[in-house]
């Protein structure tokens, strides 16, 4: 088994509030990684000051980044695509690993797939 933690369909709907908030907070995150105004400001005060508050902007992108997936990963919650919110929860189906499928606006978890296939692959649970 490639995963220590497994989901039943109940705990992984359950835990889809906590999953959504990480969410939120990566792709928060990723803005202020790739915000472009504070990127360009850190270019040009770089060389002399260490990028001052435009540097903070990124810097705090990068740990919050950082900590949303870290806490996804203890969880052993896959984050597959986060423009989509698309999600896997290692599971255990018919005595073998799968995981449970979900996509950020599906009201639960309502599909699975096995751990080598993808979101194409997904079977109705």
């Amino acid at each position: 088994m490639r995963h220590e933690r497994h989901y039943s369909v109940e705990q992984a709907n359950a835990a889809l509030g906590w999953v959504e908030e990480r969410l939120e907070r990566l792709r928060a995150a990723h803005a202020r990684l790739t915000d472009e105004e504070a990127r360009a400001a850190l270019r040009a005060a770089s060389p002399t000051n260490g990028g001052g508050a435009p540097g903070l902007v990124v810097s705090d992108g990068f740990l919050s980044l950082q900590s949303a997936l870290r806490e996804l990963q203890e969880m052993e919650i896959v984050l597959r695509d986060l423009d989509r919110g698309l999600v896997d929860f290692p599971s255990v189906r018919d005595d073998r690993e799968v995981y449970l499928c979900w996509e950020q606006g599906e009201d639960e978890i309502g599909y699975w797939h096995e751990l080598d296939a993808g979101h194409a692959a997904r079977q109705s649970l």
